[in-house]
């Protein structure tokens, strides 16, 4: 089916966001999507910081996300927007890195007042860098995502099935997509 860019912009290692995403990708990979998982934290922070764009870790992340078909997007919601981390690898993306892509935003954080931070400080930039279609995003309680002590992840139940939900809504918007359509093409000459 499609290739799917399953991007953490967590910068914890023991991030529930991160977490979240992975449990998710399992989803998709048994709806025959291929995910590639990509925590932006394991990218050198010189190189993100230092807007490096030659490095090898920040083309290698340029060229996943041209790979993919669709992606989403997990964040943790540090004073009601996305992270910084995400954002400095946002930023050294080409200026339409999504277009011609279904996106789906994600966001974890700890109290409903940062809901909003979907709708208001991320989808914005993903509509910028030219996403072809960003389905409904959701947002998840941190209280509502416990790792046990083994390391598996469970989700409060109304949580999951809305998560359940969102995702097979991507999963059918990725297979219904319009083909993509090359950069150059629709502009003036």
């Amino acid at each position: 089916m499609a290739t799917v860019l399953s991007v953490s912009g967590s910068p914890s290692a023991t991030s529930r966001t991160a977490r979240l995403l992975r449990h998710l990708d399992r989803r998709l990979t048994a709806q025959g999507h291929e995910v590639i998982p990509l925590d932006v934290r394991t990218i050198p922070a010189g190189a993100l910081l230092g807007a490096n764009f030659g490095h090898p870790a920040i083309v290698e992340a340029t060229e996943l996300f041209a790979r993919a078909d669709g992606v989403v997007i997990g964040t943790p919601v540090y004073k009601a927007a996305y992270s910084g981390l995400l954002k400095s690898l946002l930023d050294l993306l080409p200026q339409y890195g999504l277009a011609g892509k279904t996106v789906l935003p994600l966001a974890t954080g700890g109290t409903t007042a940062h809901v909003l931070a979907i709708d208001y400080a991320l989808r914005p930039v993903l509509s910028s860098m030219g996403a072809a279609h960003i389905v409904q995003g959701w947002f998840t309680l941190d209280k509502d995502i416990a790792v046990g002590d083994d390391g598996t992840l469970t989700v409060a139940p109304g949580p999951a099935e809305a998560l359940a939900q969102v995702v097979d809504q991507f999963s059918e918007a990725l297979g219904s997509r319009p083909a993509a359509v090359p950069a150059a093409a629709g502009r003036a000459a």
